[in-house]
C-alpha cells in the first residue's frame, strides 16, 4: 500500500502558474505510471497527464503546451507545472500511480488539491 498527498492547489488568477505536488510514502522508482487527472463539477474525470518509469509523457490535448509533468525518483514526488492557467482548468487534481498487479494494475490515488483559475 501507497499514500499520497497532493498540494500546491488553489486560486489563481486567468494566465498565471501552480505548480502541483504529488509526494509519496513510498518508493516510486518501481512504478509503470504515474500522473494527474481532474474532475470538474458535473463533468467526468479525465486525464490530464502522466509520465511512465522510462520518462515518456503524455497529455490531455487541452493542456499541451501549458501543462509539464516530472518526477524526482529520489524525493518520491511527482510535478504537474501548470502555466496560462485558463477557467475551464478549474477541478479538483488528483494524482495517482500504478504498477503491475498479479492480474490487473493496482493503482493508487490522492485525496485531490482544489484548482480555481479565475476570469
Amino acid at each position: 500500500q501507497v499514500q499520497l498527498v497532493e498540494s500546491g492547489g488553489g486560486l489563481v488568477q486567468a494566465g498565471g502558474s501552480l505548480r502541483l505536488s504529488c509526494a509519496a510514502s513510498k518508493s516510486i522508482f518501481s512504478f509503470e505510471s504515474m500522473g494527474w487527472y481532474r474532475q470538474a463539477p458535473g463533468k467526468q474525470r479525465e486525464l490530464v497527464a502522466a509520465i511512465t518509469s522510462g520518462g515518456s509523457t503524455n497529455y490531455a490535448d487541452s493542456v499541451k503546451g501549458r501543462f509539464t509533468i516530472s518526477r524526482d525518483n529520489a524525493k518520491n514526488i511527482v510535478y504537474l507545472q501548470m502555466n496560462s492557467l485558463k477557467p475551464e482548468d478549474t477541478a479538483v487534481y488528483y494524482c495517482y500511480l500504478e504498477k503491475n498487479g498479479p492480474l490487473v494494475p493496482l493503482r493508487y490515488w490522492g485525496q485531490g488539491t482544489q484548482v480555481t483559475v479565475s476570469s
